[in-house]
């Protein structure tokens, strides 16, 4: 795929275990692809109610911001009316794209940015459940604490993808 996209298309997003078990899949389109940098464009097409968010309305838009050299994804959700709902971020292994399907392994420990910027470490205790059970090795956990760090400086800066301007 060249450096930017030219044309908006559907792919396919897996997230997947730390054993190659597909956890989720979705659809979303590609709004670019700069660098390391792969934003897609999705939407709720069904009403989904969430044990952490709540009531996800049909039409919520999820802007969702992957990298393939960092070990973190970030979604925007802004409702159907376009009000900024909230931001979930997964701490997961860099993305793998190859243009049709985005492939990534979910590590299980998440952050919750409302609009207000405050934020909630999710799942710390699945992570390191699955930490035992798949037997992750200490590269991923140490990068695991690095990429929760660099997602609460980034929210504090309000720094990209969590500056109000994008």
């Amino acid at each position: 795929m060249s450096e930017q996209a030219e044309s908006t298309h559907l792919v396919t997003v897996r997230s997947c275990k730390y054993d190659g078990r597909v956890h989720r899949v979705w659809e979303a389109s590609v709004e670019r692809v700069e660098g390391s940098l792969i934003v897609l464009e999705g939407s709720f097409a069904e009403e989904v109610r969430h044990p952490l968010l709540g009531q996800i309305l049909r039409g919520t838009r999820s802007t969702e911001y992957y990298w393939t050299d960092r070990w973190y994804s970030v979604f925007r959700f802004r409702e159907p009316t376009g009000e900024l709902r909230n931001y979930y971020c997964n701490v997961n292994a860099p993305a793998r794209f190859d243009s049709r399907v985005l492939t990534f392994i979910d590590l299980d420990i998440d952050l919750l940015v409302a609009p207000d910027f405050s934020v909630r470490i999710l799942d710390e205790d699945e992570f390191e459940m699955n930490a035992v059970r798949y037997a992750y090795p200490q590269e991923f956990r140490a990068r695991a604490g690095r990429a929760v760090e660099d997602l609460l400086a980034l929210v504090a800066g309000r720094a990209f993808p969590f500056d109000v301007s994008v």
